[in-house]
Order: structure tokens, then C-alpha cells, then sequence
């Protein structure tokens, strides 16, 4: 195989690879509510940066990306007072940590 077609080759997995990823992301959205402590994507309140900084399960301000349709029918524990908990396409006030 020649260099030249060992490069467009490779050029060619790469560019399948990007579209693939693009695809991918375009079905998934940010649910908030559902990571476990510390086990976030992103966005989770004042005085954290980003991924993994979640201080509480299910804090209500922190997302995760799940598949795109099914934030609200994830099955999550019941809070303390028994009232159930749901995912939300957006942020919570709830489980927020002190």
C-alpha cells in the first residue's frame, strides 16, 4: 500500500470516527437531577467547576447526558419524605447541598 493511500486511508477513519461522535451527541441531552455524587457531566451549582463535582447523589443543579426522550421516565429513589424524584431537562433546587 502506498503512503499516499495509507493517509487518505487513515484521513478517512478519522473523518468516519468525527461523524460518528456527532451523531452520537445529537441524541443525548442534559437531564438534571440523576448523576450520583460526583458523577456529573457538568454544571453542578455555585463554587464547583464542572465534571465530577456533583457533592450529592441526584443534587438537582448538577446534569448528566442521557439518550434524548428519557430524562423524566429514569426511575430514581424517593427523597427522605417519600416524595419521588425526577430528572429534568432543567436545573433543580432540590438536594442541593448546604
Amino acid at each position: 500500500m502506498s503512503k499516499t493511500l495509507k493517509t487518505a486511508a487513515l484521513v478517512g477513519a478519522v473523518a468516519a470516527s468525527f461523524a460518528a461522535t456527532v451523531v452520537h451527541a445529537e441524541d443525548k441531552e442534559k437531564c438534571f437531577g440523576v448523576a450520583m455524587a460526583g458523577q456529573n457531566d457538568c454544571a453542578a451549582g455555585p463554587g464547583t467547576t464542572c465534571a465530577g463535582t456533583s457533592k450529592v447523589d441526584y443534587q438537582g443543579n448538577a446534569w448528566s447526558l442521557v439518550d434524548a426522550g428519557t430524562c423524566t421516565t429514569i426511575e430514581l429513589p424517593a427523597m427522605a419524605d417519600g416524595t419521588m424524584r425526577m430528572g429534568s431537562l432543567e436545573a433543580l433546587e432540590r438536594d442541593i447541598p448546604m
